[in-house]
């Protein structure tokens, strides 16, 4: 499991965060997010492919957010209220996993493990759609 490093690639033009293909897993507290992810890894997602991310990185990377700010940049679209939602999150102190889960299958073998778990909330970012993961 890596930290989070934010690329190009998971933005959109606008620069709104969209990271096409992969998971994005919400828990309440950092122990239970790097429990998912070593059970992740266990499970044969490679560690390149897993990453934590504290409050304070969704905040700022994904939110752009100072730590002060209440203000979240204007944005049309789903994109736009999945981001508010993880804010809102993580200023309750919740942390996340960013897995690469390209195909349907990666998808439903990564939440067979976090269905076990105490996950928040969870999203998946197709081409053209957000997929809600329960």
């Amino acid at each position: 499991m890596q930290a989070f490093l934010m690329n190009p690639k998971m933005t959109t033009i606008q620069g709104v965060f969209y990271p096409t293909g992969y998971a994005f897993l919400m828990f309440p507290d950092a122990e239970s997010a790097e429990k998912a992810g070593q059970q992740l890894e266990a499970a044969g997602f490679s560690d390149q492919d897993v990453m934590l991310l504290t409050p304070q990185a969704i905040l700022r990377d994904i939110g752009k957010l100072r730590e002060d700010s209440t203000e979240l940049l204007p944005s049309v679209g789903t994109e736009g209220a999945t981001v508010a939602k993880y804010i809102a999150f993580a200023r309750d102190g919740h942390h996340a996993l960013m897995v690469k889960a390209p195909s349907d299958e990666d998808t439903e073998r990564l939440m067979t493990i976090v269905r076990e778990l105490p996950f928040s909330y969870g999203q998946k970012y197709h081409m053209l759609a957000i997929e809600d993961l329960e």
